[in-house]
Order: structure tokens, then sequence, then C-alpha cells
């Protein structure tokens, strides 16, 4: 939710807020607004941490030829990604084991770093929780266990459900 994500940002650094629900479109022209307002004229390199419901096609819109992207999921078809632009993509599971795949077709490559950072991020993010400076994002619990998730996609179905995760206690099902 943009009251939610205003909250967390730094407008005098330059930080924005650019909606999907509005469409494509306004998507696209936000963040040429937003560079335009940065003084900066070109998108060198994007992570798109959705890959689906148009996000790569909007960032490629944007993304300078010669630019770099970086995709979520993989097994999908990115062949409508512009050859100008180089794409690849970046998974949790190489945190694990240090593999990762190094190319869209899904060949498989010891990349060296990934495990070495994903040690040092998680212990820099437990300790942030822990000591208040980095917190989880609002969430309501859900009375009745599974029984509740009933009550929880009618929220999301109805729209009342913008910055808030919801939560089911398993051990509360009847």
């Amino acid at each position: 939710g943009e009251a939610y994500v205003e909250k967390l940002i730094d407008r005098s650094k330059g930080d924005t807020i650019v909606d999907y629900r509005k469409g494509n479109e306004a998507v696209v022209s936000g963040i040429k607004e937003a560079l335009k307002k940065a003084g900066h004229s070109e998108i060198r390199h994007a992570f798109d941490a959705v890959s689906e419901k148009n996000s790569y096609q909007n960032i490629c819109e944007v993304l300078s030829k010669g630019g770099k992207i970086t995709l979520v999921l993989p097994g999908k078809d990115y062949s409508e990604i512009p050859e100008t632009i180089e794409k690849s993509l970046t998974s949790v599971g190489s945190s694990h084991t240090g593999f990762e795949a190094n190319s869209l077709e899904g060949k498989a490559g010891i990349k060296t770093g990934s495990k070495d950072f994903a040690f040092v991020f998680f212990r820099l993010f437990t300790r942030g929780l822990q000591d208040g400076w980095f917190t989880p994002h609002p969430y309501k619990i859900i009375p009745g266990g599974l029984n509740g998730i009933e009550e929880g996609l009618s929220n999301l179905k109805a729209g009342r459900a913008s910055a808030v995760k919801y939560v089911y206690r398993i051990e509360e099902t009847e």
C-alpha cells in the first residue's frame, strides 16, 4: 500500500513510489518521471523481483539498450525481452546450494559468493530484527487456523488487504 510505503522512503534522496495497480502505461510513465526528477536519463540495471504480470515488459520499456535485467522466475519464456538487453536469473536457492542458474536456459553453474552473501546477509537481517532497526511487514493473525482462509481470501478479493500479510495458526484449526 502506498500509504505504508510512504513511511519507508525518503523523498529527499530521490525515493519515489510507482503503483503497478494504476496500469502499465502509468508504471512506465511513473518510472520515466522519477528518472527525470532525479536528473537521470537512463536506467542500465534492473532487478525484477516479480517477473510476471507485465513487470519485466514495463521495465524493458525504460531500460537502456545494452542494459541488464535480472529476473526471478525460472522456466518462464522471456523471449519478449529485446536482444539489446542482457537478461539473467537470480534465485534464492543459490544461497543454500552455491549453485545458481547462470542463464535463462537453466544451465547450472557455480557462482562464487552466493552462499557467503546469504551467510552474512541473514545474520545482519537477524540483528536488525533483534535491535529493532529492521521491522517485519505489518501482519494480521486470522483466527481459526485454516478455517480462516476464506476470510483472508475474501479480504484480498475485496481489496481490503493493502499493506498487510495474513497469518494462520494451523494449530487453531478445529
